[in-house]
């Protein structure tokens, strides 16, 4: 029998490859996203895209409002940060545009849904190395939270699920990351990384998850497919 997992699908290249690492594993997978009160709509729209050419089962967007806390460059009138390159962004800081508790609550509809699902496993993207100092993307956090989570339902404690996070690239530079997607055919022309695109979608270039992309493609030698503004390399 097939095991089911759900993984968490932002649209972005992170979780895209994680998406194509689960499905190479053998699962099942269900994608869930999330309309969360972020700035634009252009990542779900990268998401419906990836979960259809990555063969998801199942692919859920679930409506929820973080813009009621705000706090974030993602969900409030905050001007996104913008650099020239990637060696200015400040690794020693949490950045504006860490969301207050994001990926706790992703987890938590994610582990409901697994629940429904009769799934043990989920899958994150989260990374320690080139990730822009979010707090819910180190290691010891993921622990913690799959500790809290196999007391938290009737499945779990019934026996029926022990929840396992699966977190592939927590160790991975951004250049391994592609690597790894381009090995499973992941097609990074569908996916969206930009915090700040333009009107058509075009990503900016310049903030902190563009930089990092941008970098990643060239430290394995290629430009990075995916649309950027008129005239920017």
């Amino acid at each position: 029998m097939v095991q089911k997992a759900v993984v968490l699908l932002s649209g972005g290249l992170d979780s895209s490859t994680v998406l194509a690492i689960a499905r190479h594993e053998g699962y099942e997978t269900y994608a869930l996203s999330f309309r969360y009160g972020q700035r634009h709509s252009v990542e779900l729209e990268a998401a419906e895209r990836v979960a259809k050419a990555l063969g998801a089962s199942g692919h859920v967007v679930a409506d929820i409002d973080l813009r009621v806390f705000g706090g974030s460059a993602l969900t409030a009138d905050i001007d996104v940060p913008h650099h020239d390159r990637a060696e200015d962004l400040d690794v020693g800081e949490i950045p504006i545009t860490y969301v207050p508790a994001r990926n706790t609550i992703f987890l938590s509809f994610a582990l409901a849904w697994a629940e429904t699902l009769g799934a043990s496993d989920v899958f994150i993207g989260v990374n320690a190395l080139d990730y822009s100092g979010y707090p819910d993307c180190r290691p010891e956090y993921i622990e913690a939270y799959e500790r809290m989570a196999n007391l938290a339902t009737k499945a779990g404690v019934e026996g029926r699920q022990q929840l396992k996070i699966h977190t592939p690239l927590i160790e991975l530079t951004k250049a391994q990351t592609i690597s790894r997607g381009l090995e499973l055919g992941v097609d990074y022309g569908l996916t969206h990384s930009c915090y700040d695109p333009r009107p058509d979608g075009a990503g900016c270039r310049t903030c902190d998850s563009c930089l990092l992309r941008i970098r990643g493609f060239a430290e394995i030698g290629m430009a990075d497919p995916a649309p950027y503004a008129a005239g920017v390399a």
